[in-house]
Protein backbone atom coordinates (compact mmCIF):
# COMPACT_ATOMS: atom_id res chain seq x y z
CA UNK A 1 0.00 0.00 0.00
CA UNK A 2 0.96 3.65 -0.28
CA UNK A 3 3.01 5.13 2.57
CA UNK A 4 0.57 7.04 4.79
CA UNK A 5 3.36 9.48 5.62
CA UNK A 6 3.33 10.62 1.99
CA UNK A 7 -0.38 11.36 2.31
CA UNK A 8 0.41 13.62 5.25
CA UNK A 9 3.48 15.39 3.90
CA UNK A 10 3.03 15.33 0.11
CA UNK A 11 -0.64 14.74 -0.68
CA UNK A 12 -0.48 16.72 -3.93
CA UNK A 13 2.43 14.58 -5.16
CA UNK A 14 0.46 11.38 -4.50
CA UNK A 15 -2.67 12.87 -6.06
CA UNK A 16 -0.88 13.87 -9.26
CA UNK A 17 0.80 10.44 -9.50
CA UNK A 18 -2.48 8.56 -9.10
CA UNK A 19 -4.22 10.91 -11.54
CA UNK A 20 -1.97 9.42 -14.24
CA UNK A 21 -3.88 6.15 -13.86
CA UNK A 22 -6.94 7.83 -15.35
CA UNK A 23 -9.50 6.69 -12.74
CA UNK A 24 -11.21 9.66 -11.02
CA UNK A 25 -12.60 7.41 -8.28
CA UNK A 26 -9.02 6.84 -7.08
CA UNK A 27 -8.75 10.50 -6.15
CA UNK A 28 -11.99 10.23 -4.17
CA UNK A 29 -10.56 7.23 -2.32
CA UNK A 30 -7.37 9.18 -1.70
CA UNK A 31 -9.38 12.03 -0.17
CA UNK A 32 -11.17 9.51 2.06
CA UNK A 33 -7.86 8.11 3.24
CA UNK A 34 -6.43 11.58 3.92
CA UNK A 35 -9.56 12.67 5.81
CA UNK A 36 -9.58 9.43 7.83
CA UNK A 37 -5.91 9.80 8.71
CA UNK A 38 -6.49 13.40 9.83
CA UNK A 39 -9.38 12.26 12.02
CA UNK A 40 -7.19 9.55 13.58
CA UNK A 41 -4.54 12.11 14.47
CA UNK A 42 -7.21 14.43 15.88
CA UNK A 43 -8.52 11.59 18.06
CA UNK A 44 -5.01 10.88 19.32
CA UNK A 45 -4.56 14.56 20.23
CA UNK A 46 -7.89 14.59 22.11
CA UNK A 47 -7.01 11.33 23.87
CA UNK A 48 -3.64 12.64 24.98
CA UNK A 49 -5.25 15.82 26.29
CA UNK A 50 -7.83 13.79 28.25
CA UNK A 51 -5.15 11.55 29.72
CA UNK A 52 -3.20 14.61 30.82
CA UNK A 53 -6.35 15.98 32.48
CA UNK A 54 -7.10 12.68 34.20
CA UNK A 55 -3.53 12.44 35.49
CA UNK A 56 -3.71 15.98 36.84
CA UNK A 57 -7.08 15.28 38.46
CA UNK A 58 -5.69 12.18 40.13
CA UNK A 59 -3.00 14.30 41.75
CA UNK A 60 -5.62 16.85 42.83
CA UNK A 61 -7.89 14.14 44.26
CA UNK A 62 -4.98 12.83 46.35
CA UNK A 63 -4.19 16.28 47.60
CA UNK A 64 -7.84 17.02 48.46
CA UNK A 65 -8.26 13.78 50.39
CA UNK A 66 -5.07 14.49 52.27
CA UNK A 67 -6.46 17.91 53.15
CA UNK A 68 -9.76 16.34 54.32
CA UNK A 69 -11.78 17.82 51.43
CA UNK A 70 -13.58 14.54 50.62
CA UNK A 71 -16.63 16.18 48.97
CA UNK A 72 -14.53 18.08 46.46
CA UNK A 73 -12.42 14.97 45.90
CA UNK A 74 -15.57 12.96 45.06
CA UNK A 75 -16.77 15.65 42.65
CA UNK A 76 -13.41 15.64 40.91
CA UNK A 77 -13.50 11.86 40.64
CA UNK A 78 -16.90 12.03 38.96
CA UNK A 79 -15.46 14.40 36.37
CA UNK A 80 -12.44 12.12 35.95
CA UNK A 81 -14.68 9.09 35.32
CA UNK A 82 -16.65 11.07 32.72
CA UNK A 83 -13.41 11.94 30.97
CA UNK A 84 -12.40 8.27 31.08
CA UNK A 85 -15.68 7.30 29.43
CA UNK A 86 -15.07 9.92 26.75
CA UNK A 87 -11.62 8.42 26.18
CA UNK A 88 -13.16 4.95 25.68
CA UNK A 89 -15.61 6.38 23.13
CA UNK A 90 -12.71 8.03 21.29
CA UNK A 91 -10.76 4.75 21.35
CA UNK A 92 -13.69 2.91 19.76
CA UNK A 93 -13.99 5.61 17.10
CA UNK A 94 -10.25 5.43 16.46
CA UNK A 95 -10.41 1.69 15.85
CA UNK A 96 -13.34 2.13 13.47
CA UNK A 97 -11.68 4.95 11.52
CA UNK A 98 -8.40 3.04 11.40
CA UNK A 99 -10.13 0.00 9.87
CA UNK A 100 -11.79 2.26 7.31
CA UNK A 101 -8.52 3.95 6.37
CA UNK A 102 -6.77 0.58 6.01
CA UNK A 103 -9.56 -0.73 3.80
CA UNK A 104 -9.32 2.30 1.53
CA UNK A 105 -5.52 2.14 1.42
CA UNK A 106 -5.67 -1.56 0.47
CA UNK A 107 -7.80 -0.61 -2.54
CA UNK A 108 -5.71 2.33 -3.74
CA UNK A 109 -3.16 1.15 -6.33
CA UNK A 110 0.53 1.87 -6.42
CA UNK A 111 1.84 5.13 -7.86
CA UNK A 112 3.37 4.77 -11.35
CA UNK A 113 7.08 5.26 -11.89
CA UNK A 114 7.85 8.69 -13.43
CA UNK A 115 9.21 6.95 -16.55
CA UNK A 116 6.11 4.79 -17.07
CA UNK A 117 4.30 5.94 -20.23
CA UNK A 118 0.99 7.74 -19.83
CA UNK A 119 -2.05 6.20 -21.47
CA UNK A 120 -5.69 5.27 -21.01
CA UNK A 121 -5.69 1.52 -21.70
CA UNK A 122 -3.85 -1.33 -23.42
CA UNK A 123 -4.12 0.41 -26.80
CA UNK A 124 -1.66 3.00 -25.49
CA UNK A 125 1.06 0.51 -24.48
CA UNK A 126 4.13 1.36 -26.57
CA UNK A 127 6.26 -1.32 -28.23
CA UNK A 128 9.77 -0.90 -26.83
CA UNK A 129 11.44 -3.85 -28.61
CA UNK A 130 10.58 -5.82 -31.71
CA UNK A 131 8.81 -7.36 -33.39
CA UNK A 132 11.63 -9.90 -33.51
CA UNK A 133 11.49 -12.99 -35.72
CA UNK A 134 8.20 -12.07 -37.34
CA UNK A 135 8.25 -13.26 -40.98
CA UNK A 136 6.79 -11.22 -43.78
CA UNK A 137 4.12 -13.91 -44.18
CA UNK A 138 3.17 -17.29 -42.77
CA UNK A 139 2.46 -20.45 -44.70
CA UNK A 140 -1.15 -21.62 -44.84
CA UNK A 141 -0.35 -24.62 -42.63
CA UNK A 142 0.77 -22.22 -39.88
CA UNK A 143 -2.56 -20.41 -39.98
CA UNK A 144 -4.42 -23.20 -38.20
CA UNK A 145 -5.59 -22.41 -34.65
CA UNK A 146 -3.99 -24.61 -32.01
CA UNK A 147 -7.32 -25.82 -30.63
CA UNK A 148 -8.06 -27.38 -34.01
CA UNK A 149 -4.65 -28.82 -34.85
CA UNK A 150 -3.89 -30.00 -31.28
CA UNK A 151 -7.20 -31.82 -31.05
CA UNK A 152 -6.49 -33.56 -34.36
CA UNK A 153 -3.05 -34.57 -33.09
CA UNK A 154 -4.54 -35.94 -29.87
CA UNK A 155 -2.42 -33.69 -27.65
CA UNK A 156 -5.26 -31.46 -26.37
CA UNK A 157 -8.48 -32.91 -24.99
CA UNK A 158 -10.76 -30.02 -24.10
CA UNK A 159 -13.90 -32.13 -24.26
CA UNK A 160 -12.83 -34.48 -21.49
CA UNK A 161 -11.36 -31.62 -19.44
CA UNK A 162 -14.79 -29.98 -19.52
CA UNK A 163 -16.46 -33.26 -18.59
CA UNK A 164 -14.16 -33.59 -15.57
CA UNK A 165 -14.07 -30.00 -14.32
CA UNK A 166 -16.36 -27.76 -16.38
CA UNK A 167 -15.77 -24.93 -18.83
CA UNK A 168 -12.39 -23.19 -19.20
CA UNK A 169 -10.30 -26.13 -18.02
CA UNK A 170 -7.78 -27.77 -20.36
CA UNK A 171 -6.01 -31.10 -20.54
CA UNK A 172 -2.90 -31.96 -22.54
CA UNK A 173 -2.21 -35.55 -23.53
CA UNK A 174 0.76 -37.56 -24.76
CA UNK A 175 3.48 -35.38 -26.21
CA UNK A 176 1.28 -32.36 -25.52
CA UNK A 177 1.57 -33.05 -21.79
CA UNK A 178 5.28 -33.74 -22.20
CA UNK A 179 5.69 -30.42 -24.01
CA UNK A 180 3.95 -28.56 -21.16
CA UNK A 181 6.23 -30.17 -18.58
CA UNK A 182 9.29 -29.59 -20.76
CA UNK A 183 8.54 -25.87 -20.97
CA UNK A 184 8.43 -25.57 -17.18
CA UNK A 185 11.65 -27.52 -16.61
CA UNK A 186 13.41 -25.53 -19.32
CA UNK A 187 12.33 -22.25 -17.69
CA UNK A 188 13.59 -23.42 -14.29
CA UNK A 189 16.91 -24.57 -15.73
CA UNK A 190 17.32 -21.31 -17.64
CA UNK A 191 17.18 -19.27 -14.43
CA UNK A 192 18.89 -21.67 -12.02
CA UNK A 193 22.17 -19.78 -12.38
CA UNK A 194 20.83 -16.90 -10.28
CA UNK A 195 17.51 -17.90 -8.70
CA UNK A 196 16.93 -20.35 -5.84
CA UNK A 197 14.19 -22.84 -6.67
CA UNK A 198 11.25 -22.97 -4.27
CA UNK A 199 8.22 -25.26 -4.31
CA UNK A 200 5.72 -23.19 -2.33
CA UNK A 201 2.27 -24.24 -1.08
CA UNK A 202 -0.57 -23.78 -3.57
CA UNK A 203 -3.01 -22.76 -0.83
CA UNK A 204 -2.42 -19.58 1.18
CA UNK A 205 -4.02 -17.51 3.92
CA UNK A 206 -6.00 -14.33 3.45
CA UNK A 207 -3.08 -12.31 4.82
CA UNK A 208 -0.76 -13.84 2.23
CA UNK A 209 -3.08 -13.02 -0.66
CA UNK A 210 -3.57 -9.50 0.70
CA UNK A 211 0.17 -8.84 0.81
CA UNK A 212 0.55 -8.96 -2.98
CA UNK A 213 -2.51 -6.81 -3.72
CA UNK A 214 -4.96 -9.48 -4.86
CA UNK A 215 -7.20 -8.80 -1.85
CA UNK A 216 -9.50 -7.16 -1.24
CA UNK A 217 -9.89 -5.76 -4.75
CA UNK A 218 -9.69 -8.99 -6.76
CA UNK A 219 -11.51 -11.39 -4.44
CA UNK A 220 -14.01 -12.27 -7.18
CA UNK A 221 -11.21 -13.50 -9.43
CA UNK A 222 -9.77 -15.86 -6.80
CA UNK A 223 -10.76 -19.30 -5.57
CA UNK A 224 -11.62 -19.43 -1.85
CA UNK A 225 -11.82 -22.66 0.15
CA UNK A 226 -14.22 -21.29 2.75
CA UNK A 227 -14.14 -24.25 5.13
CA UNK A 228 -10.43 -23.71 5.79
CA UNK A 229 -10.20 -19.98 4.97
CA UNK A 230 -7.52 -20.69 2.37
CA UNK A 231 -7.13 -19.36 -1.16
CA UNK A 232 -5.79 -21.10 -4.27
CA UNK A 233 -2.82 -19.11 -5.53
CA UNK A 234 -3.27 -17.18 -8.81
CA UNK A 235 0.52 -17.15 -9.23
CA UNK A 236 3.61 -18.26 -7.29
CA UNK A 237 4.34 -14.57 -6.75
CA UNK A 238 1.85 -14.72 -3.87
CA UNK A 239 3.61 -17.25 -1.60
CA UNK A 240 7.08 -16.08 -2.67
CA UNK A 241 6.29 -12.52 -1.58
CA UNK A 242 5.14 -13.63 1.86
CA UNK A 243 8.03 -16.00 2.55
CA UNK A 244 9.79 -13.18 4.41
CA UNK A 245 6.69 -11.37 5.71
CA UNK A 246 7.34 -9.71 9.06
CA UNK A 247 11.10 -10.27 8.81
CA UNK A 248 14.12 -7.97 8.72
CA UNK A 249 16.80 -9.00 6.24
CA UNK A 250 20.42 -7.95 6.19
CA UNK A 251 21.26 -5.66 3.30
CA UNK A 252 24.00 -8.14 2.32
CA UNK A 253 21.29 -10.71 1.50
CA UNK A 254 19.85 -8.47 -1.20
CA UNK A 255 19.00 -8.91 -3.93
CA UNK A 256 17.37 -12.16 -2.88
CA UNK A 257 16.25 -14.11 -5.97
CA UNK A 258 13.69 -16.92 -5.94
CA UNK A 259 11.90 -18.93 -8.60
CA UNK A 260 9.04 -21.39 -8.44
CA UNK A 261 6.98 -23.72 -10.56
CA UNK A 262 3.34 -23.87 -9.50
CA UNK A 263 -0.17 -24.46 -10.73
CA UNK A 264 -2.15 -21.22 -10.91
CA UNK A 265 -5.89 -20.81 -10.33
CA UNK A 266 -8.01 -17.92 -11.60
CA UNK A 267 -11.74 -17.53 -11.91
CA UNK A 268 -11.26 -15.24 -14.91
CA UNK A 269 -14.27 -13.28 -13.69
CA UNK A 270 -13.57 -10.57 -16.26
CA UNK A 271 -13.23 -12.89 -19.25
CA UNK A 272 -16.67 -12.17 -20.69
CA UNK A 273 -16.29 -11.28 -24.36
CA UNK A 274 -12.70 -12.53 -24.52
CA UNK A 275 -11.46 -15.48 -26.54
CA UNK A 276 -11.38 -18.49 -24.22
CA UNK A 277 -10.87 -21.18 -26.84
CA UNK A 278 -8.14 -23.77 -26.50
CA UNK A 279 -5.30 -22.70 -24.23
CA UNK A 280 -5.85 -18.95 -24.43
CA UNK A 281 -7.59 -18.47 -21.09
CA UNK A 282 -8.25 -21.10 -18.44
CA UNK A 283 -9.04 -21.51 -14.76
CA UNK A 284 -5.94 -23.61 -14.05
CA UNK A 285 -2.52 -23.53 -15.67
CA UNK A 286 1.15 -24.11 -14.90
CA UNK A 287 3.70 -21.33 -14.68
CA UNK A 288 7.30 -20.68 -13.63
CA UNK A 289 7.76 -17.42 -11.76
CA UNK A 290 10.93 -15.47 -11.02
CA UNK A 291 10.89 -13.13 -8.04
CA UNK A 292 13.26 -10.82 -6.21
CA UNK A 293 13.57 -8.78 -3.04
CA UNK A 294 15.88 -5.79 -3.48
CA UNK A 295 16.88 -2.37 -2.27
CA UNK A 296 15.38 0.60 -4.15
CA UNK A 297 18.77 1.17 -5.77
CA UNK A 298 19.02 -2.42 -7.03
CA UNK A 299 15.46 -2.62 -8.35
CA UNK A 300 15.79 -0.82 -11.74
CA UNK A 301 18.73 -2.99 -12.77
CA UNK A 302 16.94 -6.14 -11.66
CA UNK A 303 13.86 -5.18 -13.67
CA UNK A 304 15.97 -4.82 -16.81
CA UNK A 305 17.71 -8.12 -16.09
CA UNK A 306 14.45 -9.99 -15.59
CA UNK A 307 12.99 -8.60 -18.82
CA UNK A 308 16.18 -9.70 -20.60
CA UNK A 309 15.95 -13.22 -19.15
CA UNK A 310 12.38 -13.68 -20.34
CA UNK A 311 13.20 -12.24 -23.76
CA UNK A 312 16.14 -14.62 -24.16
CA UNK A 313 14.01 -17.62 -23.18
CA UNK A 314 11.19 -16.77 -25.60
CA UNK A 315 13.65 -16.07 -28.41
CA UNK A 316 15.26 -19.48 -27.85
CA UNK A 317 11.88 -21.12 -28.50
CA UNK A 318 12.00 -19.60 -32.02
CA UNK A 319 8.80 -17.64 -31.56
CA UNK A 320 8.08 -14.17 -32.98
CA UNK A 321 7.91 -11.75 -30.08
CA UNK A 322 7.84 -8.13 -29.02
CA UNK A 323 8.13 -6.25 -25.73
CA UNK A 324 5.69 -3.57 -24.68
CA UNK A 325 5.75 -1.25 -21.69
CA UNK A 326 2.52 -0.99 -19.74
CA UNK A 327 1.04 2.50 -19.67
CA UNK A 328 -0.37 4.10 -16.52
CA UNK A 329 -4.00 3.41 -17.45
CA UNK A 330 -3.37 -0.31 -17.99
CA UNK A 331 -1.21 -0.99 -14.93
CA UNK A 332 -2.12 -3.62 -12.37
CA UNK A 333 -3.00 -2.75 -8.79
CA UNK A 334 0.48 -3.18 -7.33
CA UNK A 335 2.59 -2.19 -10.33
CA UNK A 336 5.08 0.67 -10.24
CA UNK A 337 6.56 -0.11 -13.65
CA UNK A 338 5.80 -3.09 -15.87
CA UNK A 339 6.72 -4.72 -19.19
CA UNK A 340 4.96 -7.48 -21.12
CA UNK A 341 6.51 -9.95 -23.51
CA UNK A 342 4.09 -10.97 -26.25
CA UNK A 343 4.39 -13.74 -28.82
CA UNK A 344 2.63 -13.78 -32.15
CA UNK A 345 0.40 -16.82 -32.61
CA UNK A 346 0.05 -17.39 -36.34
CA UNK A 347 -3.08 -19.54 -36.07
CA UNK A 348 -4.91 -17.17 -33.74
CA UNK A 349 -3.54 -14.26 -35.80
CA UNK A 350 -2.94 -12.34 -32.62
CA UNK A 351 -0.28 -11.13 -30.21
CA UNK A 352 -0.53 -13.05 -26.94
CA UNK A 353 0.85 -11.86 -23.61
CA UNK A 354 3.09 -14.64 -22.29
CA UNK A 355 4.95 -12.80 -19.55
CA UNK A 356 4.52 -9.75 -17.36
CA UNK A 357 7.62 -8.47 -15.58
CA UNK A 358 6.92 -5.89 -12.89
CA UNK A 359 8.53 -3.74 -10.24
CA UNK A 360 6.28 -2.98 -7.27
CA UNK A 361 8.51 -0.51 -5.38
CA UNK A 362 7.75 -0.95 -1.64
CA UNK A 363 3.97 -1.31 -2.18
CA UNK A 364 3.81 -5.05 -1.47
CA UNK A 365 6.55 -4.98 1.16
CA UNK A 366 4.59 -2.45 3.20
CA UNK A 367 1.60 -4.81 3.28
CA UNK A 368 3.78 -7.80 4.14
CA UNK A 369 6.15 -5.80 6.41
CA UNK A 370 9.37 -6.99 4.78
CA UNK A 371 12.33 -4.85 5.75
CA UNK A 372 16.11 -4.75 5.54
CA UNK A 373 18.82 -3.30 7.72
CA UNK A 374 22.04 -1.64 6.60
CA UNK A 375 24.85 -2.23 9.15
CA UNK A 376 25.45 0.91 11.13
CA UNK A 377 22.33 2.63 9.83
CA UNK A 378 19.56 3.81 12.12
CA UNK A 379 16.35 1.80 11.81
CA UNK A 380 15.20 -0.35 8.91
CA UNK A 381 13.79 0.22 5.42
CA UNK A 382 11.19 -1.55 3.33
CA UNK A 383 12.48 -3.76 0.52
CA UNK A 384 11.33 -3.47 -3.08
CA UNK A 385 9.72 -6.48 -4.77
CA UNK A 386 9.87 -7.56 -8.42
CA UNK A 387 8.44 -10.53 -10.24
CA UNK A 388 8.03 -11.95 -13.71
CA UNK A 389 6.52 -14.89 -15.50
CA UNK A 390 9.59 -16.77 -16.63
CA UNK A 391 7.23 -18.95 -18.61
CA UNK A 392 3.46 -19.46 -18.47
CA UNK A 393 2.58 -22.69 -20.25
CA UNK A 394 -0.76 -22.15 -22.02
CA UNK A 395 -0.03 -19.42 -24.55
CA UNK A 396 3.59 -20.42 -25.16
CA UNK A 397 2.36 -23.97 -25.78
CA UNK A 398 -0.30 -22.62 -28.15
CA UNK A 399 2.20 -20.43 -30.02
CA UNK A 400 4.59 -23.38 -30.50
CA UNK A 401 1.79 -25.58 -31.85
CA UNK A 402 0.77 -22.86 -34.32
CA UNK A 403 4.10 -21.34 -35.39
CA UNK A 404 5.98 -24.65 -35.55
CA UNK A 405 3.28 -26.53 -37.45
CA UNK A 406 4.64 -28.27 -40.56
CA UNK A 407 3.00 -28.80 -43.94
CA UNK A 408 2.10 -32.41 -43.06
CA UNK A 409 0.33 -31.31 -39.86
CA UNK A 410 3.14 -32.35 -37.48
CA UNK A 411 4.68 -29.98 -34.91
CA UNK A 412 8.43 -29.35 -34.90
CA UNK A 413 9.63 -29.07 -31.32
CA UNK A 414 12.10 -26.21 -30.65
CA UNK A 415 15.65 -27.56 -30.34
CA UNK A 416 16.16 -26.20 -26.81
CA UNK A 417 13.34 -28.47 -25.60
CA UNK A 418 14.70 -31.68 -27.12
CA UNK A 419 16.54 -32.74 -23.92
CA UNK A 420 13.22 -32.63 -22.06
CA UNK A 421 11.06 -34.49 -24.59
CA UNK A 422 12.21 -38.12 -24.01
CA UNK A 423 13.83 -38.20 -27.41
CA UNK A 424 10.93 -36.71 -29.39
CA UNK A 425 11.84 -33.92 -31.80
CA UNK A 426 8.48 -33.84 -33.56
CA UNK A 427 4.85 -34.33 -32.57
CA UNK A 428 3.84 -36.50 -35.53
CA UNK A 429 0.73 -36.08 -37.64
CA UNK A 430 -1.82 -38.90 -37.28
Amino acid sequence: MIDVRLLRTQPDLVRSALARRGSPELLDQLDQAIAGDERMRDIVAQRDAIRAQVNEMSKQVGALRKAGESTQAEQLQVRSRALGEHERILAAEYDSVQLGVRDVLLRIPNTPHPDAPDGADDHDNPVVAGPVGLPAEFADHQRVAHWASATTLGILDGERATKISGAMFTMQRGLGATLARALCQYALDSNADAFEEIRPPSLVTTATLTATGQLPKFADDSYLIERDDLWCIPTAEVPLTSMYAGEVLDAAQLPLRLMAFSPCYRREAGSAGRDTRGMLRSHEFDKVEIFALATPEQAPGLLAEMVGRVEKLIASLELPYRIIEICTGDMGQSHHRSFDVEVYASGCDNWLEVSSISWFSDYQARRADIRYRVPGAKGTSLVNTLNGSALAVPRVWAAIVENHRQADGSISIPAVLHPYMRGAHVIPAP
